[in-house]
């Protein structure tokens, strides 16, 4: 099953304007994910810079890349408040989960506009969980599982509630905002999301800033649990809200 925020990224992308023979600039790539959509929406005729301060996810991005055999894409690694005269002249900046975790995000926008043309686009997505974990009736497996996620990257220094700030983020480093939006990942017993993958792959972050023990999360039955607790309550939950928006260079 596509992964849903992949498919409320692509409908945000699309909406603002990203599209085939297009230079684009994913900031923050990670693993890949994003620049690899980006590659496809841009096709041969275009090219995608991925940029990351991290050298590991980075080298799993470049295996991925290698293996897809795409060529319209280059990966670096960088720091996106560092400004280079080189990455100049971009069609779009691109990011997802991004500036959440910048100390200075107007600084970082700012520095990243720098690499834009003249009116071109600026798209982010990034979570919110001020309204979230939200459900008519009692889940406390899910909203555990929500606390253990979400207390863990508070911890890590990120901003929790980006999704709200990002709109004046973007009108204040210069831009001019033309859309904003929200969306939410709604669950129920036959629509779930993949919360024991994402608690599963975050799980030596969550022990090792003392969010949770391992036997506490006992993430080998996590799954079955919260699939469990939809089932018996055939409640609705939304764990995840997501903010997307798209601001463009004046000129």
């Amino acid at each position: 099953m596509r992964d849903r925020v992949d498919e409320m990224t692509e409908r945000l992308l699309r909406d603002a304007g990203v599209g085939a023979g297009m230079r684009v600039f994913d900031v923050g790539c990670g693993r890949g994910d994003l620049t690899f959509l980006v590659a496809r929406l841009v096709g041969d005729g275009g090219r995608v810079l991925g940029m990351d301060r991290d050298p590991r996810p980075l080298s799993i991005a470049r295996d991925r890349a290698r293996e897809l055999g795409l060529a319209n894409v280059e990966l670096i690694e960088g720091d996106i408040t560092a400004p280079d005269p080189e990455r100049i002249g971009f069609d779009a900046v691109v990011g997802r989960r991004v500036l959440m975790y910048q100390a200075d995000r107007v600084a970082a926008v700012r520095t990243l506009a720098a690499a834009l043309r003249p009116g071109g686009l600026m798209v982010f997505q990034e979570v919110d969980t001020t309204m979230v974990p939200a459900s008519r009736t009692p889940l406390p497996l899910h909203e555990q599982a929500h606390r253990w996620m979400w207390e863990t990257v508070a911890r890590e220094g990120a901003t929790t509630s980006m999704g709200f700030e990002l709109p004046g983020v973007l009108e204040e480093a210069g831009l001019v905002v033309e859309q904003v939006r929200a969306e939410a990942i709604v669950q129920t017993a036959k629509a779930r999301h993949v919360a024991a993958t994402i608690v599963r792959a975050m799980l030596p972050r969550i022990v090792g800033h003392g969010v949770a023990t391992e036997a506490e999360i006992d993430v080998d039955t996590l799954d079955t649990r919260l699939a469990e607790e939809l089932q018996r309550s055939n409640a609705t939950y939304i764990g995840d809200m997501i903010f997307g928006a798209w601001a463009r260079k004046p000129g």
